[in-house]
């Protein structure tokens, strides 16, 4: 007990309630942070292109500003049938296209981390239910990614196909076939600034290792993208994804020239302290 009365037990909670006070003041500090650079930025005669995409990004359930641009684009260029693909969704509640899901889309995700496939079947079972979303649990390799498609029903045109697997990004999408999506997002490794046109050799058990080894280029994914028929149309904020659009579906609705030096964002990873309002949690919505 100490002189004031109060058990240890009392000096305790206090304590942590302190630091946990302080270490939310902190957090929201660094978001005003970001939101600063991120203002900043938009403020640049680059960016004073209203075509140009950066200044469309924002946060809902997407890891940084993806879920704004991703919005964006299909406002200029419209839907097919509001189908996408993503793989690499860990538990789905930061991934690049769950507001899509929640907003009527229906779709396919694949995940390969056992873990993180039943967060998913828990946390979006309504949905899912609802036959609007499929999961299948599985690698995505060159080699298997058109039986994981037929797996989940997915050929032909669709709106969107997200590539998030930290490694063989490229050679995953250089290997799609069976679908053509309207819009692509896929990441890249943005410490290997334009002109450098590199990727990471193709290995089926590849992983991340935390360092910046990883992945492919923008360069190269514009040079990819121009032989499968996509333009670049922009990258976000944080300088993970890349946007590209069907040729026949551009127009002029996009900044040109469609370079990955007109294009490319550097990396900015503390932009993953976007504001997004509350943590994210999903349910069914009602659109009246």
């Amino acid at each position: 007990m100490s002189q004031d009365g109060k058990s240890d037990s009392d000096i305790l909670r206090e304590l942590l309630h302190a630091t946990r006070s302080a270490a939310n003041l902190q957090l929201e500090s660094l978001k005003m942070e970001v939101l600063r650079h991120w203002n900043e930025e938009l403020t640049k005669p680059r960016n004073a292109n209203a075509k140009r995409l950066l200044r469309y990004g924002f946060k809902t359930f997407s890891q940084n500003d993806e879920d704004g641009i991703i919005q964006e684009i299909f406002r200029r260029i419209g839907t097919k049938n509001r189908t996408f693909v993503e793989f690499g969704v860990s538990n789905g509640l930061e991934c690049n296209t769950t507001k899509l899901l929640i907003e009527g889309w229906h779709g396919l995700w694949m995940e390969a981390d056992h873990r993180s496939a039943l967060d998913v079947l828990e946390r979006f079972k309504p949905i899912m239910a609802s036959g609007r979303l499929k999961l299948v649990e599985a690698m995505v390799t060159p080699e298997s990614i058109h039986t994981l498609l037929n797996a989940g029903s997915m050929t032909g045109e669709i709106d969107f196909l997200s590539i998030d697997i930290d490694g063989n990004d490229y050679w995953v999408w250089k290997a799609i076939e069976s679908i053509t999506p309207r819009a692509v997002a896929i990441e890249y490794n943005s410490s290997l600034r334009p002109p450098s046109s590199l990727v990471v050799p193709y290995s089926p058990t590849r992983r991340w290792a935390g360092g910046n080894y990883f992945g492919a280029s923008l360069e190269v994914l514009v040079r990819l993208g121009r032989e499968k028929g996509y333009r670049i149309v922009g990258c976000n904020f944080a300088g993970v994804n890349a946007f590209f659009v069907r040729d026949d579906l551009c127009g002029d609705c996009f900044v040109e020239p469609a370079t990955a030096e007109e294009h490319y964002e550097p990396p900015r990873y503390f932009a993953r302290m976007m504001p997004a309002g509350h943590p994210p949690q999903v349910g069914e919505f009602e659109t009246v």
